[in-house]
């Protein structure tokens, strides 16, 4: 039986060989062809933008169209130009949800604008 003081002179094993080929990077490496794709994705809603103006669309439909093309270019560049795809859940909800939250109480004041709006117009109408 071995006693601790000769495992304590005792030389250390070296790690296999192979062990460096399965170690995660230092740095986070993404092929070229992501960004690539989504540059180019990118590129595509932008001229659907374009287009929207290009074909004189109006009301409802413009609006919705714009802003439909401007989240999808915000989500993308958020996902993966800035990382946020590789992040924790944690991490993405402390970033995401604020302003989610914010755009709904701003929606809500919207609507009772409009309320408030609307019933001063009418009681000023009689």
């Amino acid at each position: 039986m071995a006693t601790v003081a000769e495992h304590a002179h005792a030389p250390a094993q070296a790690p296999p060989a192979d062990a460096h080929a399965h170690a995660p990077a230092e740095g986070q490496q993404h092929p070229i062809r992501v960004y690539l794709w989504i540059w180019a994705l990118l590129f595509v809603f932008s001229t659907f933008s374009y287009l929207v103006d290009y074909f004189h669309l109006h009301g409802l439909l413009r609006w919705s169209l714009i802003i439909i093309f401007m989240l999808l270019k915000a989500g993308f560049i958020v996902a993966i130009f800035m990382h946020m795809a590789w992040e924790r859940l944690a991490l993405k909800f402390a970033i995401l949800l604020p302003p989610l939250v914010l755009l709904i109480l701003i929606g809500l004041m919207a609507i009772e604008g409009d309320y408030t709006f609307v019933t001063r117009l009418t009681a000023f109408l009689r």
